[in-house]
């Protein structure tokens, strides 16, 4: 068995694991069925607090909330989207369809205000033990007048998946933040994630 989580931690290294919406190219085309669903939003509908569908039903309740940054650490950046979809409780994602394009149902978007900060409402994803899922969110960013792109997915410190070999990998890279380490407060997962954008240099590499 520890063959196959180390397998599955190198696979996960070389060719992240994502979910299905996040499948399609990201890019500003507006031909429905191809863009990004960081796009299917109605802007009418974004601020900065969302709830994941699915969220008042579900037994692992979870708030994640934290600061969105300029590339320089520290400026709080507004206007920014962050969207964000993820399997259910058992592992699977629930995919539906809408004008013949197939997405995930249990996502969200929210849209930073001018202190930068966002909120989901949401739960913890349960692991998809066929393919050694860990428990992940997968999150897409999109700045003011720039091209989406996605961010490393957000892990869980107490998932069973996630091996040593895998924290020292994300260690050598560098990433460790993006392991959530949940507190329970009034009944609930509470985390703070913080993230800083990635510069105009970074996206050119």
């Amino acid at each position: 068995m520890k063959y196959l989580f180390s397998f599955f931690c190198i696979a996960f290294f070389s060719s992240t694991i994502y979910s299905i919406s996040a499948q399609n190219s990201i890019d500003n085309s507006q031909d429905f069925l191809n863009r990004s669903p960081i796009y299917d939003y109605s802007e009418l509908q974004l601020n900065n607090t969302d709830t994941i569908p699915g969220f008042d039903s579900k037994l692992n309740k979870l708030k994640i909330t934290g600061t969105i940054y300029k590339s320089d650490g520290i400026t709080p950046a507004k206007d920014v989207i962050l969207y964000i979809d993820q399997a259910d409780e058992n592992g699977d994602f629930d995919l539906r369809y809408t004008n013949e394009k197939r997405y995930v149902h249990n996502r969200g978007w929210i849209k930073t205000d001018i202190d930068g900060t966002y909120t989901f409402y949401t739960y913890i994803p349960g692991n998809d033990r066929r393919y050694n899922q860990m428990q992940q969110l997968f999150p897409i960013v999109k700045e003011p007048s720039k091209d989406a792109y996605e961010i490393a997915s957000f892990l869980f410190d107490d998932d069973p998946f996630l091996t040593k070999m895998c924290r020292k990998r994300m260690a050598k890279k560098g990433d460790p933040s993006r392991i959530l380490k949940l507190k329970n407060v009034d009944g609930i997962k509470v985390v703070q994630k913080n993230i800083v954008l990635s510069s105009d240099l970074d996206n050119t590499k």
